[in-house]
């Protein structure tokens, strides 16, 4: 049965977590956002699909943002008690620090499940999910901005396209007309025009190039300010569209269930594994060291302990970075030297909160010393 305090507590941090929570969530977004308007620039994928892309790229970044969400919460809630005197008055009381852990301890165990829930199977379905609906988007005429019954410009070719049908999965066209224009090498700029019966969008087998191949028509080729313009009929004519383009940070094993890096012997799905598994030990151990560093007077600087704390988290993020590039290297074979830091880490923390409150030594005036 939760106490008064308990409930205080638990209300205070959870609203400072969960406010903490939205603003990085924000932050996240907002740079998930400017990388997928850069693939979409690229070539990567079509903007059709560009919002639905950016929610799941978000959702991935949970991985990552949770652990550092928790922790600056954590501190903000309990540093404000501090100010106050709040803690001061509620240790004056006879609270010690078995009162302040258990509060601490139930929202960190709903903050380590949801880490837990996050990084290995929400964030990995999320990835999974944005590169399948990516690449149906590069299957289909729809997404890449063609539309039946009007005039559209041709993706990445300058040109003009009109489809009188479409299939419903947009693969499939109609009765097609093309024009196009290009600049000649030292001549007169020509104009292209096609003419189908029926067309299909088609990828390469390595999925990078996408084209249009037009079925049954004729093409003209028109040099403008000439007459000397030249008439052929196809069976087949193929046609480029824009190039997708791989993201540069596109990582294989990042896509991968936790279940299948968890089977593989290969250096980078280990590092990968690791990493997924590391984040709810790190968002436990981030609250607990977050108990004795929120400990501030009123007079302190209201950041200063913010900043060291700030400090803190990056050499202990770095660390187990370091340490999930020796294992992608096949440098280390097992994750026994990660948990070492974070026992390292925990036990430094206790250390800290020990220190706060133990009892102190009166200080006995020197002998001879008059009163």
């Amino acid at each position: 049965m939760l106490s008064i305090l308990d409930r205080y507590f638990l209300r205070e941090l959870a609203q400072t977590v969960a406010a903490t929570v939205v603003v990085l969530l924000v932050i996240v977004a907002g740079s998930a956002f400017a990388h997928v308007l850069q693939q979409v620039a690229n070539g990567s994928f079509p903007a059709s699909v560009m919002f639905q892309v950016l929610g799941l790229r978000t959702l991935d970044g949970l991985t990552n943002m949770m652990p550092l969400a928790s922790f600056i919460g954590i501190l903000l809630g309990l540093g404000r008690m501090y100010r106050e005197s709040e803690m001061h008055v509620l240790s004056s009381s006879g609270m010690g620090p078995r009162g302040l852990l258990r509060p601490v301890l139930i929202l960190g165990a709903v903050l380590v499940a949801i880490t837990a829930g996050v990084s290995l199977w929400l964030g990995p379905w999320a990835v999974r999910t944005s590169d399948a609906m990516v690449a149906a988007a590069n299957r289909s005429v729809i997404a890449a901005g063609l539309d039946a019954g009007r005039f559209t410009e041709l993706p990445g070719k300058g040109g003009i396209i009109f489809v009188d049908s479409l299939s419903r999965d947009g693969s499939k066209l109609g009765r097609t007309f093309v024009a196009t224009q290009s600049e000649g090498k030292g001549g007169p700029a020509h104009l292209k025009l096609v003419s189908a019966t029926s067309g299909e969008l088609y990828q390469e087998s390595n999925g990078d190039g996408r084209f249009i191949a037009f079925k049954d028509g004729w093409q003209y080729d028109i040099p403008l300010g000439a007459n000397n313009w030249r008439q052929m009929q196809y069976q087949r004519n193929d046609t480029s569209l824009s190039e997708v383009r791989a993201d540069e940070d596109d990582d294989p094993a990042h896509s991968k269930s936790s279940w299948a890096l968890f089977q593989s012997d290969d250096p980078d799905d280990r590092a990968e594994f690791a990493w997924r598994a590391n984040a709810p030990p790190l968002t436990l151990v981030l609250l607990l060291l977050a108990l004795p560093l929120s400990r501030q007077s009123p007079r302190e600087p209201r950041y200063g302990r913010l900043l060291l704390a700030v400090v803190t988290f990056y050499l202990y993020y770095t660390l187990l970075a370091l340490g999930r590039a020796q294992i992608g290297k096949d440098h280390w074979h097992n994750q026994a030297p990660l948990w070492a830091l974070h026992a390292l880490v925990l036990g430094m923390a206790g250390w800290m909160l020990w220190k706060q409150y133990s009892p102190r030594k009166l200080r006995t005036p020197p002998t001879g010393v008059a009163a």
